[in-house]
Parts: C-alpha cells; structure tokens; sequence
C-alpha cells in the first residue's frame, strides 16, 4: 500500500485567505510609522538577500504579501522554490512605492525565513538518509493554521507529506487503542466501517502504532497496511523489521534527530517521520535592503 505524495504546489485559495489575515494583523488600520515619516510616497528598490546557505521556500506566498498592498510593484525573482540558496544571493529584487515595501517587509520575510528554514532543514534529514531508500516525513505538529505552507516546505526540502489533517488518513494511535479495547478489535472496526462508509474512507492506508513489538504482530497480523514505531530503540525497530518487513510499510516516528536518523534508516523501515522538520526548523536568515 502506498501513501500518496502531494504534489509541490500550494493551494492558492488557502494562501490567499491566510495572508489577508496576516496583512489584517501586521497592518490593521494603517503603518503609522510609515505614514508618518513620507507624507508622499516615492519610488524605489528593494533587494531580498540569503545571509546563510539554504533551500528556498515560500517565494510566491511573500510576493502575494505584496500584491495585496500594491499590484503595481515590480517583482524580479533571481531563484526559485527549492533552489540552494548561499550567502549574498539576491532571491528578488523588487520595485515600486516604498511605503508598500515598507509595509510588507517584515511578513513577507516572516515567511521567507520560516519556510525556508524548513526546507533546509528537511534537506538536511533528506541528505543524511541518502543511499538507504527511506523516505522522510513530517507529521500533524504544524503551526496551526500554517500547516499548508509549512508542509509545502517540507516537500521543498526534498521530504514528503504524512497526514495534511484527520480528514485525509486513517492512524490508529495508542489512545485510540486502549479505548477499543485493543489492536486487532481497532484495526477491525475501522476497516470494515472504512469500507461501509459513503464517503470512501477505504481509499485510505490504514496504519497503526506500535509502541511494543507485540503490538507490531498484532497489527500485521490484524491487516494493517502501515505500522508506526513509536519510539522504540534501533534494536527493537530491527527486531520488528524482521518480524513484518515485506507484510507491512514500517514507519518509525519519535525521538529522531539529525546525529540518529541514519542509524534508525539503517534498521530497515521504509519511512522516518519527523515531527522537528516543522516545529522546530530555525529560520533562515533572509534580509530585505532598501536601494
């Protein structure tokens, strides 16, 4: 059973309704500072530089930043979306009125710089893992109502989607265990309840986490398309290899790092998800220089 990958492309509408919020609260009624200081506005340039190496992510969504203050304002882009950024490269060089520039400078590089920082550092989990096959993926820990552009940002870097929400994926989790009363009853209900469903719900993997190695049986066992190893060490992940290798997509999930995700790729699974691609990426150092 594969999962599939969402192509690298963002939904407009979404951006759109999310950036007019941003604007709404960055700007409000008005820039005071700006609008005091130029009593007439002038035209002029501004460059949008890297100050650090990086994967750039998140170009299209600043410019939008832009167009919902000024549509008249030039826009030069020298780079793209998943481009390697180094030190001093000009991403954009823009033109036009300088109290718009001035007005969006600091959400649309917020943008820039949070995006970008998670595509590099996914780039990085990608770059650890090469050679071995394994697919990096992130997971639901998203900044809420960010989940779209950062998961862009993650496909940027060179990673994958997991789930974009609860709508869109079946994952059997420990609670949802306990509470019906055990892996084999839960992975049959929702697969005969997936398939009775109007809806359609049968389309979807079904995975399930596995915190023991008894419970990576019991899964397979119970038909499982997927099982998560929640947080068990590089010998137990081995052992479950063995186990279900072959039977199932194996996916371990908690504790990675970039110093062990080549260890735990190593073991044998088929995917990593990394709840840290999104939440807690630094930011790329991007600046925006007034000409």
């Amino acid at each position: 059973m594969k999962i599939e990958r969402k192509p690298p492309v963002l939904d407009r509408e979404k951006v759109d309704a999310l950036i007019e919020a941003a604007v709404r609260e960055d700007i409000g009624g008005g820039d005071v500072t700006t609008e005091l200081l130029f009593e007439t506005d002038v035209e002029c340039g501004a460059a949008v530089r890297s100050k650090q190496r990086g994967i750039l992510a998140g170009l299209g969504v600043a410019k939008t930043v832009f167009e919902k203050l000024d549509r008249n304002l030039a826009w030069r882009a020298r780079v793209k979306d998943g481009d390697a950024l180094e030190s001093g490269d000009e991403i954009v060089f823009i033109t036009g009125s300088q109290r718009h520039i001035l007005s969006g400078e600091r959400l649309a590089l917020n943008i820039l710089q949070r995006m970008s920082g998670i595509a590099t550092f996914t780039s990085r989990f990608v770059e650890a893992v090469r050679g071995t096959g394994v697919r990096i993926m992130d997971t639901r820990k998203t900044a809420p109502g960010l989940r779209e552009l950062e998961k862009y940002a993650v496909r940027m870097g060179g990673g994958e989607n997991h789930r974009f929400g609860l709508y869109d994926g079946i994952l059997i989790k420990d609670n949802h265990i306990k509470l019906a009363g055990g892996v084999a009853g839960a992975v049959s209900k929702a697969r005969r309840r997936a398939e009775e469903a109007e809806e359609n719900y049968a389309r979807f993997p079904l995975e399930v986490e596995a915190k023991e190695l008894s419970q990576v049986t019991e899964a397979v066992t119970a038909g499982a398309d997927i099982v998560m190893l929640d947080n068990m060490s590089a010998e137990q992940m081995k052992e479950a290899v063995a186990l279900a290798k072959g039977k199932v997509l194996l996916e371990a999930s908690g504790g990675v790092t970039l110093e062990n995700v080549r260890e735990v790729a190593e073991t044998g699974v088929d995917i990593i998800s990394v709840g840290a691609l999104t939440h807690s990426a630094p930011a790329l150092d991007i600046s925006l220089d007034m000409v």
